[in-house]
């Protein structure tokens, strides 16, 4: 893999590591069936009584479609948002307006990140098809232009490989990074159970990077959806996303390899909850003990 680096000066705002939270490390997902989907008001609750301050968006219908409304509940809530997940058939036609739509919202909030995924447009992330050449020439230029329409706005576009979409495994990432110029998000779960080992990607793509999404995992179960043994769905039912520092992604060998990285963490452990949790019980205890990980590791 080409070495990629860029000089990085800072860590957020005085110096300070940013650290956010994700609506799906309390199981609110795009897909349907996922599980049971909790309402806004007990995660943002929950978000801020753990001290967090910012947040994704999460999948479209957890939050208002209009962008004032969104961003007066985010406020509300006394919580910023950083960015939001994007899924998008990159490799057709309509991609950039796709990707465009979604631009007001941001705006509105100040959220100023478009992670966008490569979706293949079946629902959810259990099996996926294979690109065509020129279907693979589609996609890289439709991410080089929406990264162009995203600068004009004042955003960020950066492209999330995930399991289940056309940007999963190594060959795929590499792909993109030498067939684009459009930002990364570090995803170090989906990296891990698609293959790759985040930390060396850390290292060698370090100036693509402008997003990262902080995910522990078990590695016995990555492999066994890597060898198509278990459905990644199910993987996920059964326990694949750890809290930080309790599977088996080097969390502080990413964290040093990003030494000085100016953008988000984004706390990310993806659940599926069979029914709403007891008051002061359920994934906030989880994203709790990820968030005193990543503060001792940071600090």
């Amino acid at each position: 893999m080409t070495t990629r680096r860029r000089d990085r000066s800072g860590a957020g705002v005085g110096g300070t590591p940013r650290i956010a939270a994700a609506p799906i490390s309390w199981g609110v997902c795009e897909v349907p069936g996922w599980g049971h989907q909790l309402a806004p008001d007990r995660v943002l609750t929950e978000m801020a009584a753990l001290g967090l301050a910012a947040t994704e968006f999460g999948p479209d219908g957890f939050l208002p479609a209009d962008p004032a409304e969104r961003a007066a509940v985010l406020a509300e809530y006394g919580m910023v948002a950083v960015g939001g997940f994007v899924p998008v058939r990159l490799h057709t036609d309509g991609a950039v307006a796709a990707a465009e739509s979604h631009f007001p919202a941001f705006r509105a909030a100040g959220a100023d990140t478009l992670v966008l995924a490569a979706a293949t447009g079946a629902d959810g992330y259990d099996i996926r098809p294979e690109l065509t050449a020129g279907q693979w020439r589609t996609l890289l230029a439709n991410l080089d232009a929406i990264a162009a329409r995203a600068a004009d706005a004042g955003l960020t576009a950066t492209l999330h490989p995930h399991v289940g979409t056309l940007v999963e495994n190594g060959a795929e990432v590499e792909r993109v990074l030498d067939g684009s110029t459009v930002g990364l998000c570090l995803d170090t779960g989906h990296l891990l159970v698609g293959g790759v080992d985040p930390v060396a990607l850390s290292r060698s793509a370090a100036d693509r990077i402008a997003h990262v999404h902080l995910k522990d995992v078990d590695a016995t179960l990555a492999a066994a959806v890597r060898a198509g043994t278990v459905p990644y769905s199910v993987a996920v039912r059964d326990g694949l996303y750890r809290p930080l520092g309790a599977g088996d992604v080097d969390v502080p060998a990413i964290a040093a390899a990003l030494a000085g990285y100016p953008g988000w963490y984004v706390l990310e452990q993806d659940v599926v909850l069979t029914a709403a949790p007891a008051p002061d019980a359920g994934p906030a205890a989880d994203v709790a003990t990820s968030l005193a990980y990543l503060r001792k590791v940071l600090s």
